[in-house]
């Protein structure tokens, strides 16, 4: 079984007071609010997003930086367009001097953020911490950090609570500060998805180790029959068998089938050798793969494989798998996979 493992590009946070504050200012305003023309950009400055930040918040501090030419020009367009509640937070480039469009355009570049994190669906937390430690963060600190954190109610460890999305902090910002944002993003989106609730069969902690399977395992089109499989292996004493269990143990990715060897290392993480679960998540999954975790696509499928990129086949019987794993054997050798199946 194979797993494309596709960054995601979206924001940190989702900045409140746009619309409930946009609505009074609109019907408030003057029609047209003096902006800057086009063309006449000057200097750039560096602009600190703070978290938490209103639209009025924004529209002040562009404001008082010279980056825009009125309050209203800026909130007025923040509150029509539903992309400036996907600011992030943190530190931005930016001209003076400019449009509100291109202000906000320029807000929501990536590359006008210095020390962008991007945590990509399914990183595992061990990563995330690599990632903020090439930023300026010590690894000390990110570890204690990480101890500390406030988790939902029925959510144990430190796998799967750092939320992937794009975060951007201000300079100074404590390690616990950082993880802290990121637990409660996914706080967030745990508890609207549902996952956080639980369900008959499964505890929160157990959906989100499905959540995080079905993420390693799969492309999102895919998300709902994958989990699935699960509950039709757990229904029948079938054990899991899948490989992205294993690479999380040995800390790798990329790889397809596992070697015989491999099928046999000890550890709880190991679905060939433990039936159901593992005992935690193997990463840290998305929202869609929160909600695949929780409304699965019914069907009675016990196996599945990726025969060639974008083509994952699902079925219930292991004569048709064996055939399919010979299909997928003759592309990967022909180089269809290139070199990260």
């Amino acid at each position: 079984m194979s797993k494309k493992f596709l960054p995601l590009f979206i924001a940190a946070i989702v900045l409140a007071g746009f619309f409930a504050v946009g609505i009074s200012f609109l019907r408030s305003s003057t029609p047209i609010e003096p902006d800057y023309p086009t063309g006449v950009a000057s200097t750039e400055v560096l602009v600190n997003i703070p978290v938490g930040a209103s639209g009025s918040d924004i529209a002040n501090l562009l404001l008082k930086m010279k980056i825009t030419k009125s309050f209203g020009a800026f909130f007025a367009l923040a509150v029509a367009d539903t992309s400036s509640s996907t600011i992030a937070p943190g530190t931005h480039r930016l001209h003076t001097r400019i449009p509100a469009r291109q202000a906000l355009k320029e807000l929501l570049d990536p590359n006008r953020i210095p020390d962008l994190i991007r945590i990509r669906e399914g990183a595992r937390t061990d990563e995330v911490l690599t990632q903020m430690v090439g930023k300026g963060f010590k690894r000390s600190d990110l570890l204690s950090a990480l101890s500390a954190v406030l988790r939902p109610i029925g959510i144990v460890g430190n796998e799967g609570i750092l939320f992937p999305a794009q975060y951007s902090f201000a300079a100074k910002t404590t390690a616990l500060k950082a993880l802290q944002s990121m637990v409660d993003r996914f706080s967030s989106e745990a508890r609207v998805s549902g996952l956080l609730s639980g369900t008959a069969d499964f505890t929160p902690i157990q959906l989100l180790t499905i959540a995080s399977l079905v993420q390693a395992e799969g492309d999102e089109k895919d998300f709902g029959k994958i989990s699935q499989v699960v509950r039709n292996r757990i229904k029948i004493g079938m054990p899991l068998q899948f490989d992205t269990t294993v690479h999380y143990v040995t800390r790798t990715r990329g790889q397809v089938f596992l070697s015989t060897e491999e099928t046999r290392i000890q550890s709880p993480y190991n679905t060939y050798l433990h039936y159901g679960l593992p005992p935690g998540p193997i990463g840290n999954p998305g929202r869609a793969a929160m909600d695949a975790a929780l409304r699965p696509t019914p069907g009675d499928w016990l196996y599945f494989i990726t025969v060639k990129p974008g083509d994952t086949r699902f079925t219930k019987r292991n004569e048709q798998f064996l055939l399919w794993k010979s299909e997928y054997e003759k592309n990967m050798n022909a180089g269809a996979f290139g070199t990260n199946p």
